[in-house]
């Protein structure tokens, strides 16, 4: 739970200075209430449909901030602990017994979360209709043309990214930032007679009932909830919260102050506690080592804007102080359940000092739910419901004992994939009497961490206390024990020492379990042992790398504006080329860089004779064996590569999350392989999970190529192998590589061409960038066919229509 201090809590509280604006995580009853509309807010016009039901809200005028007399440098505790405490809601409306409480998280969550569950609930109703094999006979049928909305959650986010697109343009803006938004309109959503693709296709691509109206702004139409709220259903018998709930405390606990030196406030029993008695039971939110560094920001640094700087640390979150891990896990688990956070420390009974007084030893110690007990049953339904638009309304009917407990069998990556759906408990040591405060072991290594800190002169102290608390030894798995929490591809890690085949084509999966990025897209295929430099020697050859090497240095004659193209005959520069090589035309094109500030230059064909000669010089270096691999893996009937071009940057601010490749029935391909790269360099292509929670960073290696199905999206990472304003490219000698560091690779777009997605591949090629051969997918067959099943097509020789 983010609680946002905002513009409108300022003006509700003016003497508030605008330097205490902050976000804070508040763990207990703000963070296990789930979220609905005020009655204002949904009587408002605003996106959700049918009664607020939230019935509880903060009072922003209760909670307290001190150490409770601690100060700091003079007392080690202070800083140590939370000043922050006393957090307190009150019921907004009438609260009948056995009711949910419910609190409104704000307008930005809900339009963020309506567009999220939008786009997730017609992925499932597409699925739907798939499944069906053609037998439905409802209106809908799947939107092939339409990618499901991203949550994004990668790190390099900006303000400019968040904008409206008030139509579907026909062009790459379209493609490659309003889908990638997930907030482009689909087309058949227009008004009746408004066609964006009018040029060359008529607009039946999407189909969608009509009854779903019109979009206006921000209002976002739902899949209809299989399950509506109102005050009845959100009301639970006591009898069946006794049968299927967990009591978090059970009035056995109180918070006040503690009287262990330097331990701030305490938990409290309030009653006597028998021993083996479970105290406490709390969700655990799961974080790794990374989320607690806190790192400088500068928003005019040249490179990398408005991000972190990694490079410069300049703290630990105070978080960190409520985490419980093992020095040999990358696992983090803060409870967030309310008192569990006022659990301080106490030596076990076998640590006991006996040289001076020592304070209570601990009488609670860390335990996973019992299999059977109510809170086993429902973390297990919690922790093992699936990824969609609604949670499974199955918990009396679920099948319990099933996967009791399921985190302790999964890697530490997939567990922190699911945070906030496991739980552990709190369970009496012995019997605990009426008044005594509750303890728990922190461990051996945070007894020395404090030992030391408290030791220190006060003016020898470089910051406040910061270290995570312990769990005992053989608490945590083994899966979560020496392994990374750093999400690798497996194949792409291994294919230095164990090189593909030419022509496998294998998923890419994730090292820590082996399952494939995406079950559509992200693969890697072997190629031809010096592929890559025979290739290159190619496009050496025939003038496209000086040309490169003009372009990106911004010489005299070769400078392009943002989004401009240019023809250019770069044969003429090499003494070795042929007189018919120096006529070929090429074309040139800055992509965007105002916008994603990068130097990123296409480079294709831009006449037939080159569009052939490149094609052909493909196929002497070896690439049929990839199209040939990409054929026989996915059984298609023939592959055409319709599109090629080279991509050469020196730089890149900034770029954006897109899918070059969709819509067209998992047939199509964006095949992309280095032909230049910079040793040692940071990993130069980002591609997001299926599941569009997760980004990895890849490297590119020489004889492999990484393709990209449909709706794979990916992007360039942020580099800068060179200053484009550094004054010592005036006078240098530009031929030398070194001199002008450059990443350099090329794409080819090979797909299986048939009527079930010739429009969307015209439209993915007639974008706004050059597009010289649109006339290639006017009639079946292909005017080319670079590979079919019988092999009798080649890059080189292919078959097809012909011209």
């Amino acid at each position: 739970y983010l609680d946002d201090l905002n513009d409108e809590l300022f003006e509700r509280y003016p003497d508030w200075e605008s330097t205490e604006r902050a976000s804070a995580f508040v763990p207990g009853l703000a963070s296990l209430a789930n979220h609905h509309r005020t009655a204002e807010a949904s009587s408002s016009g605003g996106p959700n449909d049918g009664p607020g039901l939230a019935n509880m809200d903060r009072m922003y005028d209760k909670s307290r901030s001190d150490y409770g007399g601690y100060e700091a440098p003079w007392h080690a505790g202070a800083g140590a602990f939370t000043p922050h405490h006393g957090v307190e809601f009150k019921a907004t409306r009438d609260v009948m017994e056995g009711m949910e409480l419910l609190i409104d998280y704000g307008d930005q969550w809900q339009e963020e979360n309506d567009y999220k569950l939008k786009h997730i609930a017609r992925k499932e109703q597409e699925n739907k209709v798939d499944s069906n094999d053609g037998s439905n006979n409802s209106d809908y049928r799947p939107k092939r043309g339409f990618v499901e909305g991203i949550h994004k959650k990668w790190d390099d986010v900006v303000e400019e990214n968040h904008f409206e697109i008030p139509y579907e343009l026909p062009t790459e803006k379209a493609k490659r930032e309003g889908l990638a938004e997930g907030k482009a309109r689909d087309s058949s959503e227009f008004e009746e007679g408004y066609n964006p693709y009018s040029e060359y296709r008529t607009n039946d691509h999407h189909l969608w009932p009509e009854e779903r109206g019109e979009w206006r702004g921000n209002e976002v139409r739902h899949e209809e909830n299989p399950y509506p709220a109102n005050d009845e259903t959100i009301v639970r018998s006591i009898d069946w919260l006794g049968m299927n709930g967990v009591c978090l405390t059970n009035g056995k606990l109180r918070v006040g102050n503690s009287p262990i030196e330097n331990a701030g406030r305490g938990v409290f029993a309030a009653q006597p506690i028998s021993e083996g008695s479970v105290v406490l039971t709390s969700p655990l939110i799961v974080m790794r080592q990374e989320d607690f560094t806190m790192y400088k920001t500068d928003p005019k640094q040249k490179i990398n804007r408005n991000i972190v700087d990694k490079s410069t640390v300049i703290g630990t979150e105070l978080l960190m102080n409520y985490a419980y891990t093992h020095p040999d896990s990358p696992v983090y688990l803060v409870p967030s359940a309310p008192l569990v956070n006022f659990v301080n420390h106490g030596t076990s009974s076998k640590k006991k000092k006996k040289k001076k007084k020592t304070p209570p030893t601990a009488n609670v110690e860390l335990s996973w739910p019992k299999e059977g007990s109510n809170s086993a049953n429902l973390f297990e339904w919690a922790y093992n419901q699936k990824h969609g638009s609604h949670y499974d309304m199955n918990f009396e009917t679920y099948d319990f004992g099933s996967n009791p407990n399921g985190w302790l069998k999964d890697h530490a990556i997939d567990v922190m994939e699911r945070s906030g759906k496991l739980a552990f408990e709190y369970v009496a040591l012995r019997n605990i009497n009426d008044g005594e405060e509750i303890l728990i072991d922190y461990g051996p290594l945070w007894e020395e961490a404090w030992s030391d800190y408290a030791r220190l002169n006060p003016y020898g102290r470089a910051g406040y206390f910061r270290c995570a608390l312990g769990v005992p030894d053989g608490f945590f798995p083994k899966k979560w024990m020496k392994v990374g929490d750093t999400y690798e591809i497996a194949e792409i890690q291994d294919l230095a020492n164990k090189p593909l085949k030419p022509g496998e084509v294998l998923p890419m999966t994730w090292a820590h379990n082996g399952k494939p990025l995406g079950s559509k897209y992200a693969y890697v295929v072997g190629l031809e042992k010096g592929f890559s430099d025979r290739f290159l020697k190619y496009s050496e050859e025939i003038g496209v790398i000086e040309l490169y090497r003009r372009l990106l240095s911004e010489q005299e004659g070769y400078h392009l504006e943002s989004d401009a193209f240019s023809v250019f005959t770069p044969g003429t520069f090499m003494n070795t080329t042929t007189a018919e090589d120096k006529l070929m035309e090429i074309f040139a094109h800055r992509y965007k860089s105002d916008k994603y500030r990068f130097n990123m230059h296409f480079v294709a064909a831009w006449e037939e004779r080159a569009r052939k000669d490149m094609l052909k010089a493909l196929g002497d270096a070896g690439f049929d064996m990839a199209v040939k691999g990409f054929g026989e893996r996915f059984g298609y009937d023939n592959m055409t590569c319709f599109h090629s071009s080279y991509m050469g940057m020196t730089h890149c601010d900034r770029s954006l999350m897109h899918s070059d490749i969709y819509a067209t029935d998992d047939k199509s391909w964006n095949i992309v392989f280095p032909l230049i790269t910079i040793d040692g360099s940071e990993p130069e292509l980002d591609v997001m999970s299926e599941d569009m929670n997760t980004i990895v960073g890849v490297n590119y290696l020489k004889d492999v190529a990484y393709a990209m199905g449909d709706f794979g999206f990916h992007k360039t990472r942020m580099v800068a192998y060179y200053d484009p304003d550094d004054d010592r490219l005036n006078n240098a000698d530009l031929t030398d590589p070194s001199v002008l560091p450059m990443r350099v690779v090329f794409g080819a777009y090979c797909s299986q061409i048939d009527e079930t997605n010739v429009a969307m591949i015209r439209h993915i090629y007639d974008g706004d960038d050059p597009a010289p051969f649109a006339d290639q997918f006017k009639d079946f067959p292909m005017r080319e066919i670079h590979w079919d099943s019988s092999g009798a097509s080649t890059l080189a020789n292919p078959g097809g229509k012909g011209l």
